[in-house]
């Protein structure tokens, strides 16, 4: 690996523990530098702000998973393919605590500067669980629905998995999917149910 490479890695790496500790506000460009080892020359060669250090870090991790979910769901549909989501979130959360830590701290921020193209990959990774969700409904649901509840599975997921990591990481992971599906399960029946009383009515 080139030193320029090995530099950059050791920088974002650096960023993300810090940022996992205490928040990216919290993170300054000095923490960064010491932490990761480097000058601050070349800390701001590779990164010429804090934000682009964040928003470099927050577009990887978001394309990976992005990845990891169209191929889980590649080949699966409806009822399958959201539990190969569901399990595949799970195992990119326990795989990287701390990038989930920081995607789930930074889901509801709108002052950052990376805000614009860290929504398009949020979204590229929830049409992955709505395409799933879409299959499992009826033809009759209404347009629109599947997104939320794509919505809803996805935030879970994360919340739940960082839960589950800090305070029961001794928990089989397959009992964390198995729970999330059950309360999910749930939800679709009754949502299914009242859509088609209410196409009915």
């Amino acid at each position: 690996m080139a030193r320029e490479t090995r530099s950059k890695r050791a920088i974002l790496d650096a960023a993300l523990s810090l940022a996992a500790e205490q928040g990216i506000s919290g993170t300054s460009m000095d923490d960064v530098a010491q932490r990761a080892g480097v000058a601050k020359g070349t800390l701001y060669y590779n990164f010429p702000s804090k934000g682009k250090i964040f928003e470099g870090l927050l577009l990887e991790g978001m394309s990976a998973l992005t990845e990891a979910l169209a191929a889980a769901r590649s080949g699966k549909s409806g009822w399958g393919a959201i539990e190969a989501l569901v399990e595949t979130l799970l195992e990119r959360i326990s795989g990287n605590t701390a990038l989930a830590r920081v995607i789930a701290g930074e889901t509801f921020r709108t002052d950052r500067t990376w805000q614009e193209s860290s929504f398009e990959f949020r979204h590229a990774a929830l049409a992955e669980f709505a395409a799933a969700i879409t299959e499992a409904l009826p033809p009759d649901a209404r347009p629109g629905r599947a997104k939320l509840i794509a919505s809803g599975v996805f935030g879970a997921t994360l919340l739940v998995g960082l839960e589950w990591l800090v305070f029961d990481p001794e928990r089989p992971r397959e009992e964390v999917v198995q729970a999330i599906l059950a309360t999910f399960s749930g939800q679709l029946t009754s949502r299914v149910s009242s859509i088609r009383a209410e196409n009915i009515g």
